[in-house]
């Protein structure tokens, strides 16, 4: 790593940006650490209490302890705009949106490096992520820990973020970003890592979603005989796949369908049967990082974020591409993304069609 490059860090309060910004501190480079505030005040009254006031005493007791300068900068409105009510719409609409993967492009990587002063040279985060830059250009790339791994939440970057980007992380495992934590004594080193969407922190998505949206009842149906069987409180509460939270006997059940015009669940005991399984799917709203996939390109894809892969083929199409797996997924949602990969590469994502 460059000492002469002056750099943003963006801190959490976590323990992985945490590192970040020791590693960067403690090589010589010149730092400032920069705290997000993305929270309404409305959505603080609603939902109880000041998500970023314990994020901002372990940011606080980090950058103090390192002797590093802290900023904190409000994007509230940009992410109300960006992230939030797309969010809403989508979930409105029936579909499963992501927005930890807007959050990265439109605000952390996006909204912010406008915010701030043009003389950074570079942006830093705790992110799983490697990026190689060689003479044929820059690439993002998966790490070490496959499980930690975050290309797929950074898959709808561009290359012009990517440039100035960097991920100290990128050649760690989470149980070595843990040690190093605890080598160097840093305050948050037995932090639990957050687990929800990046918006909410420890408050749940349905009592988001139901302040947002609202209840409205609507039947549960079986897919099979079209027998309601029970009665939900909004189709927006359910994912397709969702197995937990129905409430009724003789299971398991499954969702498996939705149809927002009706406001009507469908569940099945027969999750798995062929009938239900998708192997292909559109997907627009593409960003590519390098050149686009060539027609019939075999790649591989996440549907989520995880360590698992499908193997895959592209084909071009007039709404953007279909994919067709080489192996089926039940878990195939529409508004969800879709990122590709060649090798360890990640070239990008869409968001899913069905």
């Amino acid at each position: 790593m460059s000492t002469a490059l002056k750099t943003a860090v963006l801190v959490s309060g976590g323990v992985d940006s945490a590192v970040a910004l020791h590693m960067l501190a403690t090589s010589g480079r010149s730092v400032t650490a920069f705290y997000i505030k993305i929270w309404l005040e409305d959505e603080l009254a609603h939902l109880g209490a000041c998500p970023w006031e314990e994020d901002l005493q372990y940011v606080r007791a980090v950058c103090e302890q390192l002797k590093v300068p802290l900023e904190v900068i409000s994007l509230q409105k940009e992410y109300w705009d960006q992230v939030v009510a797309y969010t809403i719409a989508e979930v409105k609409a029936g579909r499963t949106p992501n927005p930890d993967v807007l959050c990265n492009s439109r605000i952390k990587f996006g909204a912010f490096v406008a915010a701030i002063d043009s003389s950074y040279e570079r942006i830093a985060s705790g992110h799983y992520a490697r990026i190689e830059r060689t003479s044929e250009g820059i690439a993002l790339c998966v790490t070490p820990d496959s499980i930690k791994d975050q290309t797929y939440f950074l898959s709808q970057l561009t290359p012009q973020q990517l440039e100035r980007l960097e991920f100290p992380l990128g050649h760690l495992t989470k149980t070595e970003v843990r040690g190093y934590a605890h080598q160097h004594n840093l305050p948050n080193k037995d932090r639990k890592d957050s687990q929800g969407i990046c918006f909410l922190g420890s408050f749940k998505f349905k009592d988001f979603i139901a302040h947002h949206v609202g209840v409205q009842k609507g039947p549960i149906v079986e897919w099979e005989t079209q027998q309601t069987l029970g009665t939900h409180d909004g189709f927006w509460f359910y994912t397709i796949g969702q197995r937990q939270g129905l409430g009724l006997g003789g299971g398991p059940w499954y969702v498996v369908d939705k149809d927002p015009k009706t406001n009507t669940v469908f569940i099945s005991r027969s999750y798995y049967s062929d009938d239900k399984v998708r192997d292909q799917f559109i997907i627009r709203a593409t960003a590519w990082l390098g050149a686009m996939p060539e027609d019939g390109e075999k790649v591989r894809v996440k549907l989520r974020h995880g360590p698992h892969y499908h193997e895959a083929q592209l084909f071009a199409d007039a709404e953007g591409y279909r994919v067709k797996l080489a192996t089926r997924d039940q878990g195939i949602a529409a508004g969800q993304f879709a990122a590709f990969y060649r090798g360890d590469q990640c070239i990008g994502s869409g968001v899913i069609e069905l």
